[in-house]
């Protein structure tokens, strides 16, 4: 199966090399990015979530970080990250009763700067996993917009997307408050975390996927061109 968003991806990969860029994203694309016609068992997954203070990334920020790694179809904690963002605004209240992250914890938290720097080391060689994509890729492509001048190139699979497949083949009628990443994790039989947590979000979104992965797809023969 071929995947136009592979070809556009790594194309527009090869652009920025040309440019001989520095920093972290001049590092970031001398990898080229995963194939298309990968088996899924021999993908490394960067399952992601970011907290923000709102989904306008013209007007929001991002407030934390959190990824673990998903390698030979498991969850590896030891790889886990997560980070409070220093911001330079004043938190809306109804960011802070979300997600419990107040202004006293983003003014000691890290620069932007220096989390993306790990971010894109986190990301580099790997697909990109994540529940409800739009907010993640608008917030990493809006922060190396502003830092680098540049877009990331990213290869991104979505558990919602593919949740959304499932049911729609079903002729099942979706509410969106049906996609909700543990409203989803429910119907598997997965267990309840607590929600608004970067890191907990990640690591609820990367077992969803194991699951989808062992009840819709034969693991072992799937390409990423069929889900992403």
């Amino acid at each position: 199966m071929f995947s136009a968003t592979y070809f556009f991806q790594e194309r527009y990969r090869k652009k920025l090399l040309n440019k001989k860029l520095g920093g972290p994203i001049g590092d970031y694309v001398k990898t080229p990015l995963v194939k298309n016609n990968s088996k899924i068992s021999a993908i490394e997954f960067l399952s992601l979530d970011f907290e923000t203070t709102g989904l306008n990334t013209s007007s929001d920020a991002i407030l934390s970080v959190g990824c673990t790694v998903i390698k030979n179809l498991r969850v590896m904690l030891h790889e886990n990250m997560h980070k409070i963002i220093k911001i330079n605004m004043p938190l809306p209240k109804e960011s802070v009763i979300i997600h419990k992250i107040t202004d006293d914890r983003v003014t000691q938290g890290e620069h932007l700067h220096k989390v993306m720097e790990s971010l894109l080391k986190k990301i580099k060689g790997r697909v990109l996993l994540v529940h409800f994509a739009d907010i993640e890729r608008n917030f990493i492509n809006m922060a190396c917009k502003e830092l680098y001048g540049h877009k990331l190139p990213m290869l991104v699979v979505d558990t919602l997307k593919i949740e959304k497949r499932r049911l729609q083949k079903k002729n099942t009628l979706v509410s969106p408050r049906q996609l909700r990443l543990f409203n989803i994790r429910a119907d598997y039989g997965l267990p309840r975390y607590y929600a608004h947590s970067a890191l907990e979000d990640a690591i609820a979104t990367a077992e969803l996927f194991l699951s989808q992965l062992s009840t819709l797809y034969q693991q072992e023969d799937t390409r990423l061109s069929s889900i992403i």
